[in-house]
């Protein structure tokens, strides 16, 4: 009889402690809970202060060119004619250098930002931007070839190539993957940032709140600052 209270004795010894350490990681579970719900205003704050994060850097080297002929196009006795003069070509090759930058504006980062579901933590990043940050011609590299009875390139001419070398520099950004390198820079980045205050990494995404197209890439382009680049 001893041996047997003694027995139902240790068994409810160890059911008090199963449900203890039960108690325990439950209060330690809510206790994580509270604390990554108190640090979300500290993590906005800390997001927030890196302003303008520049994500990704791209050096382009364009040569823009251009050949043209003198033509004579019109209509004699309703017949059209289009003839090519024999006067020569003119071609001109323009050596560009541009930089381009893609970069994330934290300025307006808020709570909205932010999705939290139990441990599991998502930062929706703002939509990148991309800029031009600077374009150069070595006017000393410029080639040209004009025939005897043709005239010289004028200033005007040139200055027309080069924004069309801008132009197609900016149209090349979709084959860049400049949003993509902006997405994880800005993961590699942040994630540090986000452990730091409890979470564990393999909770946390970092995302944009949509999957950018190449259409979309006109709208991420920074105006002022391609305007910069042409002056």
């Amino acid at each position: 009889m001893i041996k047997a209270r003694t027995a139902l004795y240790i068994v409810l010894c160890l059911m008090l402690t199963l449900t203890s350490c039960s108690n325990s990681d439950s209060d330690e579970q809510k206790d994580k809970v509270t604390e990554a719900v108190d640090t979300i205003p500290m993590l906005v704050r800390q997001i927030k202060s890196s302003s303008k994060l520049y994500t990704a850097e791209y050096n382009v080297h364009k040569i823009v060119t251009h050949d043209d002929q003198v033509k004579l196009k019109g209509s004699f006795l309703q017949k059209q004619f289009d003839i090519t003069l024999p006067v020569g070509k003119r071609k001109i090759a323009i050596p560009m250098d541009a930089t381009l930058k893609a970069y994330i504006d934290f300025s307006n980062f808020s709570e909205q930002n932010i999705r939290r579901h139990g441990n599991k933590i998502e930062i929706l990043l703002p939509d990148p931007k991309v800029e031009l940050v600077s374009s150069r011609i070595n006017h000393n590299e410029i080639k040209r070839q004009v025939a005897l009875l043709r005239s010289e390139f004028s200033d005007e001419e040139i200055t027309s190539y080069e924004n069309q070398g801008r132009a197609a520099i900016i149209n090349s950004i979709p084959q860049l993957g400049i949003i993509n390198m902006a997405q994880e820079s800005a993961a590699h980045i942040l994630i540090p940032l986000i452990t730091q205050l409890g979470y564990n990494e393999q909770d946390i995404t970092i995302a944009f709140r949509k999957e950018f197209k190449s259409s979309d890439l006109p709208m991420l382009i920074n105006k002022m600052s391609i305007e910069n680049g042409n002056k």
